[in-house]
C-alpha cells in the first residue's frame, strides 16, 4: 500500500487486510477504557468516531485544529480525524513553556484547540483571553470547554479530499535556541515526498511482515506522522507505542513483546540504555537501529550494538530538519562502533539521500561557496521542502539562498560527498566544535549520560555534565578534559534538572540562562 490520504490511512490499511496489532505501554488519552491492544481496524474506527466528534464541536474543512496534551501517539489519530473532515490539524507539544505555548497559538488563530484540563488552564491563566473559539479536551469535562468523549461521533466525518498542495499539516520546530517555529508541510511535500520514499522494503532496512517494531517518540512533532503513514502502510506483525523512557516502565513491554526494529529518541535511546546492560536484555532480537532528530552519542551507540544478539545489527542515523525531512544517513555496525576514532563518528552524517536531497557549505557571512573540507553553514535542495512558517513569513524568506534553504546547521562537506555536523550556527564558540567536544568528553566519561558546552554572555565555553545522581568525580573530570579546547571546570546536573524540548534536546539558550542568567548565541540570522 503507498500511503497518500492521511484522513483515510487506516480504512484503506484495514481494507487491504493489514493485520498489524498494535501494544500500548497507556491506554489512549481518547479512549481510556478501550485497553491497550489495537488492531488496524479498531484503530480506523476510532479514527472515523474522533473525526465526527471534531464535526460535531463545530471544525469545519479549512480550520486549524491545534492539539496540546500528553505525549502519546493519539496525538497522530486526532490528527488524522482532523485530515479526515478537511481540517489542518496543528500538533503543540504539552512540554512547551506556557509562554512559548501561547505564542504560537496567537500565531495559529486556530478554530479549536483538543487539549487536556491542565494544558488549558495553563493557557487561560497565561492569555487574557481563550486560546480557541471552540476547547476540547481530552481528560475530564471543565466549564467553557467541550468534553471529546461526550461529543456525538455517530455523525458524518467525511473523508473531505484535498489536492496535494494544499497545507495538510503543521508542526513546530525543537525550539533549543528560542521560541519554536510553525512549520507548514502539503500531502505532496510530507506523504509523496517523504513517507512514501521510506514506505518500501528497502533490502537490510525496510520494514518487513515479521517485524516487531518498538517507538519511542514525542509524538507531537514532525518524525511521528510521518512514521505513522510509513508503518500503516508496511503493515509490520506488531508495533510497540512507548510513551515514557523510563527504563523500569518500558522494560515490561519490551520484554512480552521482543522488537527486532527500534527507532527512538537520541534522549530516550540514553534513558533507557540501562536496560542493555541486563543479563537477558530485551534488545536482543534487534536487527536494526533508527534515530532521527539529533546524533547520539557514540557510547549510547555502542550500548545498543553490543546488545544485540543478531550477527550483524545495524544503526541507521539520520539528519535532518521538521523543514525538509531527513537530509543524510548513514550506517553503524559493531566494528564502526568499537573503532579508535569512535567518539567522533555519529557527527559523520553520511551522505545526502540519493537523488532526493543536494548538500553545499558556503560561509555563512558571504554566502560564498567554500572549499571541501572547510566548514560553513549547510545548505540543502530537497522537493520535501515545507511551505512556510505559520506567522513568520519573512523568516521563511530569509533561509532561501538562491535557490538553496539554509540549514543554519556549521559543518563540513568533504571530498567523498559526506557531511559532518560541527554545531548549530547560533551556538557555535570560536576555535571549537561544541558537539565534536561533547562526544569526546561522554567516550571519556562512562558514568556521564550527556555533556553539554553552553556559551555564556562572554562567549566562554560553559561545560555541563548530566549524570544519574548530579555529581562527578573531579579527577575524573581533569582528565577527561586533557587535550581539549580549555574548559573551565563543569556545572553537574541531573537529568531533570536540564531544560529540555518536547524531543528531549537540551534547550541550550535557556540551560546557558538558568547558568548565568543571559545568554549569548551566534548570529541568530539562520535559526
Amino acid at each position: 500500500m503507498r500511503p497518500h490520504d492521511m484522513g483515510t490511512l487506516f480504512d484503506e490499511a484495514a481494507a487491504g487486510g493489514a493485520r498489524t496489532v498494535f501494544h500500548l505501554d497507556r491506554p489512549f488519552d481518547i479512549a481510556p477504557d478501550a485497553g491497550t491492544r489495537w488492531t488496524v481496524d479498531k484503530l480506523a474506527a476510532l479514527v472515523r468516531a474522533t473525526a465526527a466528534r471534531l464535526a460535531a464541536a463545530g471544525v469545519r474543512p479549512g480550520d486549524r485544529v491545534a492539539v496540546a496534551k500528553d505525549n502519546h501517539w493519539d496525538y497522530d489519530l486526532l490528527a488524522c480525524a482532523a485530515v479526515r473532515i478537511g481540517a489542518v490539524p496543528a500538533q503543540l507539544s504539552a512540554r512547551l513553556d506556557t509562554a512559548d505555548l501561547t505564542t504560537l497559538l496567537d500565531r495559529l488563530r486556530p478554530a479549536a484547540l483538543v487539549t487536556t484540563s491542565a494544558v488549558l488552564a495553563r493557557c487561560r491563566e497565561a492569555a487574557a483571553g481563550p486560546p480557541a473559539p471552540v476547547c476540547v479536551t481530552v481528560d475530564t469535562a471543565v466549564p467553557g470547554a467541550a468534553h471529546l468523549p461526550a461529543l456525538d461521533a455517530s455523525g458524518p466525518s467525511g473523508p473531505v479530499r484535498r489536492h496535494a498542495d494544499e497545507p495538510l499539516v503543521i508542526h513546530h520546530t525543537s525550539g533549543t535556541t528560542g521560541v519554536p517555529k510553525l512549520v507548514v508541510h502539503s500531502t505532496r511535500t510530507l506523504v509523496h515526498k517523504l513517507a512514501r520514499f521510506e514506505a518500501v522494503r528497502h533490502p537490510g532496512i525496510g520494514i518487513r511482515p515479521d517485524d516487531v517494531l518498538c517507538t519511542v517518540s514525542a509524538y507531537g512533532h514532525g518524525r511521528t506522522f510521518c512514521w505513522t503513514a510509513v508503518v500503516v502502510s508496511l503493515a509490520p506483525a506488531e508495533v510497540l507505542v512507548l510513551t515514557s523512557d523510563d527504563p523500569d516502565t518500558a522494560d515490561p513491554l519490551l520484554r512480552a513483546h521482543r522488537p527486532t526494529v527500534v527507532e527512538a529518541l537520541p534522549s530516550s535511546y540514553t534513558r533507557l540504555r540501562p536496560l542493555t546492560a541486563r543479563l537477558d536484555n530485551p534488545f536482543r532480537r534487534v536487527r536494526l537501529y533508527i534515530s532521527t532528530y539529533d546524533a547520539v552519542h557514540p557510547p549510547v551507540l555502542g550500548a545498543y550494538l553490543r546488545a544485540s544478539r543478531r550477527p550483524r545489527p545495524l544503526w541507521m542515523q539520520g539528519w535532518g530538519q521538521t523543514e525538509t525531512g531527513p537530509l543524510t544517513f548513514r550506517f553503524h555496525t559493531r566494528r564502526s562502533a568499537l573503532a579508535p576514532d569512535a567518539a567522533s563518528t555519529t557527527r559523520r552524517l553520511g551522505r545526502p539521500v540519493p537523488v532526493k536531497t543536494r548538500l553545499r557549505v558556503v560561509d555563512p557571512d558571504t554566502l560564498r561557496p567554500v572549499p571541501r573540507g572547510r566548514p560553513g553553514l549547510l545548505l540543502v535542495r530537497t522537493a520535501a521542502l515545507a511551505q512556510g512558517y505559520v506567522g513568520e513569513p519573512d523568516r521563511w524568506d530569509a533561509k532561501h539562498v538562491g535557490g538553496w534553504w539554509a540549514t543554519g546547521d556549521v559543518g563540513v562537506l568533504h571530498r567523498d560527498g559526506s557531511v559532518s555536523l560541527l554545531d548549530r550556527e547560533a551556538d557555535r564558540l570560536p576555535g571549537m566544535s561544541c558537539l565534536h567536544t561533547e562526544d569526546l568528553l561522554e567516550h571519556r566519561l562512562p558514568q556521564a549520560m550527556e555533556c553539554v558546552i553552553v556559551r555564556d554572555q562572554d562567549g566562554a565555553p560553559l561545560p555541563v555534565v548530566v549524570t544519574a545522581d548530579g555529581r562527578l568525580d573531579r579527577d575524573a573530570w581533569k582528565q577527561a578534559a586533557q587535550g581539549l579546547p580549555a574548559l573551565p571546570p563543569p556545572t553537574v546536573l541531573a537529568w531533570d534538572d536540564v531544560p529540555r524540548t518536547g524531543t528531549g534536546k537540551v534547550r541550550r539558550t535557556a540551560l546557558a540562562r538558568q547558568l548565568t542568567g543571559a545568554a549569548a548565541t551566534g548570529t541568530g540570522r539562520w535559526t
